[in-house]
C-alpha cells in the first residue's frame, strides 16, 4: 500500500461502524489472559488501555473480566458505537501517536485488530510512556484459518479482501524478530494463537467480510462484485450452503514488557 492507501483504508471504518459492532468476531478469553498476564495474576487490579479499541469488540471482554477498562478510539463513529454499547466505559478521542492519558497511568495496553494500523516508531513511545515499570503491549488479530480447504477457497473468492488468512499472519510474524518494539522500550516479544471458530451464516460471513478495509475503499460496483461473487462461493459449498454454520478461526497474539528506565517513561 502507498502511505494514501494505508491512511484511506485505516479510516474507513467510521462509515459501517454499526455492522462492525454487529459482525466482526470476538476474542478469545484465554487469549486475553494471556496477555496481560506478565503485568500481574489477577486481571481486576489492573487498569488496561484498549488502544484503537473501535466499537469495544476487545473493550467488552476486559469489562467483563473485570479489569478497569479506557478506551481511546480515533474515530467519531466507531467512538460513538462503542459509548452506544458500552456506556460505563470511558471512551477517549486519541490515537496511538498521541494518548490522551498521563505517565505510567496503565498497566497494560491491549490492541484489537489496530497495531498494523499504527506508525510504530511514534506510536510505541507513547504506548511506554502511559505504561507502568513492567507492564505489558499485546496485540491480537483474528485470522481466517486457511488450512481448512473450504476456508482456503473463500479467500481466493474474495480476492484477498476477507479477513486476512492464517498463513498471511505466520508469514508477517516470521519477518519479525524478538526485537520488534525495540529494546531500549519494550523486552523481547512472544507470540501465541488461540482457536477462535465463529458461528456464522452466509448472510453473516459475507456481511463480516463487507467491513473490511479493502473492501470499503472499492468502486463500488468493484465492491458489488466481490461480494457477489463471495455469496455464490457460499452458496455452492456443502460446509456453508445450510443454515448455521463453523467458521474455523484463529487469534494470534503479540505481547512485550515495557523495558524498565524505557526514555519518556518515568518509572513508578
Amino acid at each position: 500500500m502507498t502511505a494514501d492507501d494505508w491512511a484511506r483504508r485505516g479510516s474507513s471504518f467510521g462509515a459501517v461502524a454499526a455492522a462492525y459492532a454487529e459482525h466482526r468476531p470476538d476474542y478469545p478469553e484465554a487469549a486475553v489472559r494471556w496477555c496481560l498476564a506478565p503485568a500481574g495474576p489477577d486481571v481486576a487490579a489492573l487498569r488496561v488501555l484498549d488502544l484503537g479499541a473501535g466499537t469495544g469488540k476487545l473493550t467488552s471482554l476486559l469489562t467483563r473480566l473485570g479489569a478497569d477498562v479506557i478506551a481511546v478510539e480515533p474515530d467519531d463513529s466507531m467512538r460513538g458505537e462503542l459509548r452506544r454499547l458500552l456506556p460505563s466505559v470511558p471512551a477517549l478521542a486519541g490515537s496511538a501517536e498521541a494518548i490522551p492519558l498521563p505517565d505510567s497511568s496503565v498497566h497494560a495496553v491491549v490492541c484489537g485488530q489496530a497495531m498494523h494500523w499504527f506508525d510504530m516508531p511514534r506510536a510505541a513511545p507513547e504506548i511506554a510512556r502511559v505504561l507502568v515499570r513492567g507492564g505489558v503491549l499485546a496485540g491480537l488479530w483474528n485470522s481466517d484459518d486457511d488450512r481448512v480447504e473450504w476456508v482456503a477457497g473463500l479467500q481466493a473468492a474474495a480476492e484477498g479482501a476477507a479477513s486476512p488468512s492464517l498463513s498471511r499472519r505466520r508469514a508477517e510474524a516470521a519477518g519479525y524478530g524478538a526485537d520488534q518494539f525495540g529494546q531500549a522500550l519494550f523486552g523481547p516479544a512472544e507470540r501465541a494463537e488461540f482457536g477462535n471458530s465463529q458461528r456464522r451464516t452466509a448472510a453473516s460471513l459475507a456481511a463480516t467480510i463487507a467491513t473490511h478495509s479493502r473492501l470499503l475503499v472499492m468502486d463500488p460496483a468493484e465492491r458489488d462484485r466481490v461480494l457477489s461473487q463471495v455469496r455464490d462461493y457460499l452458496a455452492a459449498r456443502p460446509e456453508t450452503s445450510d443454515g448455521e454454520f463453523e467458521l474455523p478461526m484463529v487469534t494470534s497474539v503479540i505481547r512485550a514488557v515495557r523495558a524498565a528506565g524505557a526514555p519518556g517513561a518515568p518509572d513508578r
